[in-house]
């Protein structure tokens, strides 16, 4: 079985589509895909599709989900080259407690992030930067939109949406880190300026535009881009930016011409973030 949910949700048995076009079938299949090879208790499929008023039907509607969830199975595995060696009930298990989707050791792309993202991070500590930069590319690749996208989520999806999303921004975070680490300043302009426009109140990713530009040259849109910051955290937070983000401000603000070009002279010339998340600002 191949299990894609960083996007459109895909799930195919034999090379054929089980995902069911109804919307609670979907919605069902969605989290037992998410937790492949895990059981997802029946009180958290129940939460997710009736979001905490459930009707008195609800084990018995669930009941009907799974099995039109299993017809689907079925006739995939109608389909394989050979006679079926497992039955929908061996694919989409019933234990106590809760349901199981046996992935039958195929793909699962959100387990796929996860272990490329670890060993890109691990690159990164070991200070193999360009091992982390393809490594945490490749990562991010994975993702074709936001998870869940073609799903319309309760409060389980909604949930592990947001938590996905959070890993694929702390990846995209260090993947630029990466880049700037290896001198690829100039490359990253156009993207962030992308995701600074996306993520208005990020500072690490407008740290990270700051230092880009700078790097680069040009220092006074690199100080635009925290005086935009600042007026969004102000207006929208009541916040200030963080200590080291203003560090990094008044760092950019006081350097010599001899420093900016010493700044965009190479790989290793400076870093928005150390390994614990704190901003440093040499520049």
């Amino acid at each position: 079985m191949d299990i894609d949910v960083l996007g459109a949700l895909a799930v195919r048995e034999n090379g054929l589509s089980i995902t069911p076009t109804a919307p609670k079938p979907r919605q069902v299949l969605a989290l037992l895909a998410l937790h492949a090879d895990q059981v997802v208790p029946v009180s958290a499929l129940i939460e997710e599709l009736w979001a905490g008023e459930p009707p008195r039907s609800a084990r018995t509607t669930l009941q009907t989900y799974v099995l039109q969830l299993r017809a689907l199975i079925a006739t995939a595995l109608e389909h394989g080259p050979d006679a079926p060696a497992r039955t929908a009930k061996d694919v989409l298990v019933t234990l106590p407690g809760g349901y199981l989707l046996s992935s039958g050791g195929g793909t699962l792309d959100v387990r796929e992030f996860d272990r490329l993202a670890g060993t890109g991070y691990r690159a990164m500590d070991a200070g193999d930067f360009a091992g982390a930069a393809r490594l945490l590319r490749d990562a991010l690749a994975l993702w074709s939109g936001p998870a869940f996208a073609d799903v319309t989520g309760g409060v389980q999806l909604d949930m592990e949406t947001r938590r996905l999303e959070e890993t694929r921004l702390c990846a995209l975070d260090q993947r630029i880190e990466a880049d700037l680490r290896l001198g690829r300043h100039r490359e990253l302009l156009a993207e962030l300026t992308v995701l600074a426009s996306r993520y208005r109140t990020h500072e690490n990713l407008h740290g990270q535009f700051m230092l880009a530009l700078h790097r680069s040259g040009r220092r006074g849109e690199a100080l635009d881009v925290y005086q935009r910051l600042r007026g969004t955290l102000v207006r929208e937070l009541g916040l200030e930016p963080s200590v080291a983000l203003r560090r990094l401000q008044r760092s950019i603000l006081m350097a010599g011409p001899e420093s900016l070009a010493e700044a965009g002279s190479g790989p290793g010339s400076g870093s928005v973030a150390d390994s614990g998340g704190e901003r440093l600002v040499r520049v």
